[in-house]
């Protein structure tokens, strides 16, 4: 890791055997859903759309061809996602190609500088993506939003968005796509000495604010998004306190009930927040697919599904976060039904102890999907980027594995009952007829939903 005198983080990993001839570099930033100034929501999710410049024109890219046009066109992939306290975004070009790769992506930062035509096409595009977003990240938001009052969702609000203006866009980013707030992480087949000499050339003059009157608008910026989280979210390190909160139905494809559970922080009490990465894949895996096969008391669940972390990525965001369970409900299944079966899981794995293999197996589980992900340049590139941002003090992905493997069946029905013990939501998914039309089709640039540590693919664009 090295830091520009401008502040920039840089973080430079030569791993030539996860992906020979590749290089993939990362650009992750501290801006997010919950940074959008009051009556602006969805402006850092615009924001992320705008690094995209289709063209030239009067977009941040002077030579009339788009970013993803000049990645393409060497041969390479980019994507990025917004979430909820950072935004992130990766690209993976051939390593010949890289010191181009690096000044295309400081180009588009040095000149980010959207036109109102381009913001309108922009927020039509997000509204779209709000109007189209699936039953789970629906769930998910509002689950946050119960325990977590204030917490933004990294999508936005079209209503809000409609008349955002060019000013208030570069007002957010020369707020926010700070040099102090950034990291640039580059992994692959790459000499770090090489690309250190290159970003040190063409990030020269990224993130930093070079006027007194940019300085102080940008810091009023800061501290009044700062000011409304404190009072907003004043409790945002605590979740509320009762016991079940419900939260208004929410339009499904058949009927169901999502519950959600606040995560440990995954910095001040990272074994307890692993123990319930363990505990998803143990009720995911096994407990909950055979119950839903089975009867209990004339009640039965049809699905199951549970995931750790911002939908689905676990350790890719800093606290808060959650535990989310999704059931599917079988004709004359109640809410309360389900939800108890739920509890009744829950509870026998706190009273354990958790069979030795089953634990085992869930461990291993993790730890497979680590593996199979640990050749994937961006995943890599990403990791490194969102542990120096959000997880300080973090050893790195490479330490992840040893940290798994010392998770404790003990630790595992502690995290249990945890979730029984803690407050949770509980969310109707109810089926009705949707009066909201689904969103077209069109080019893939971001994406939210995925597994676990690894950028993914999405329909958020």
């Amino acid at each position: 890791m090295s830091v520009l005198p401008g502040g920039l983080r840089v973080c430079v990993e030569s791993v030539p055997q996860y992906g020979r001839g590749l290089a993939a570099v990362a650009l992750t930033v501290a801006a997010g859903g919950d940074d959008d100034p009051a009556g602006r929501h969805g402006t850092a999710h615009l924001v992320e759309h705008l690094m995209f410049p289709r063209s030239g024109g009067g977009s941040a890219d002077p030579t009339g061809e788009g970013y993803a046009a000049l990645v393409a066109g060497a041969g390479g992939v980019c994507n990025a996602e917004t979430h909820r306290d950072h935004t992130v975004f990766h690209t993976t070009v051939p390593a010949e190609s890289l010191p181009d790769a690096l000044a295309w992506e400081a180009r588009r930062l040095l000149g980010f500088a959207p036109t109102e035509d381009v913001i309108r096409t922009e927020t039509d595009v997000i509204g779209e993506e709000i109007r189209g977003a699936g039953d789970a990240g629906r769930s998910w938001e509002s689950a946050l939003g119960a325990l977590y009052p204030g917490s933004r969702d990294s999508f936005g609000t079209a209503a809000e968005l409609a008349g955002i203006t060019a000013g208030e866009v570069e007002a957010f980013f020369r707020a926010h796509y700070t040099a102090r707030r950034m990291v640039l992480s580059v992994v692959g087949d790459v000499d770090p000495a090489g690309v250190m000499a290159v970003v040190r050339a063409v990030f020269a003059g990224v993130g930093v604010i070079r006027v007194a009157g940019e300085a102080g608008a940008a810091e009023g910026i800061r501290a009044a998004g700062e000011a409304r989280a404190a009072e907003e979210a004043r409790a945002a390190g605590e979740p509320r306190t009762a016991r079940e909160i419900h939260t208004a139905p929410l339009p499904s494809g058949r009927p169901g009930v999502a519950v959600g559970h606040p995560l440990p922080d995954p910095v001040a009490d990272r074994p307890a927040y692993l123990a319930q990465a363990v505990l998803a894949q143990v009720l995911g895996r096994s407990r909950l697919p055979a119950l839903a096969r089975s009867a209990r008391d004339g009640h039965r669940l049809t699905s199951a599904t549970v995931t750790c972390g911002y939908h689905g990525q676990w350790l890719a965001s800093a606290a808060p976060d959650l535990t989310l369970a999704v059931l599917g409900r079988a004709p004359g299944t109640e809410v309360d039904a389900a939800v108890g079966i739920w509890r009744s899981v829950l509870r026998a794995v706190a009273e354990g102890p958790l069979p030795e293999a089953e634990h085992r197996r869930a461990v291993n589980s993790l730890l497979v999907a680590w593996h199979r992900q640990a050749d994937s340049l961006p995943t890599r590139a990403v990791a490194l980027g969102r542990d120096a941002l959000l997880l300080p003090g973090s050893a790195g992905p490479d330490a992840l594995p040893a940290e798994l493997r010392r998770t404790t069946p003990a630790e595992v029905a502690a995290a249990a009952r945890a979730l029984l013990e803690g407050p949770a939501t509980v969310t109707e998914l109810a089926p009705q007829a949707r009066t909201v039309p689904t969103a077209r089709a069109h080019t893939v640039l971001t994406a939210r939903a995925g597994t676990e540590l690894a950028p993914q693919k999405g329909t958020v664009g």
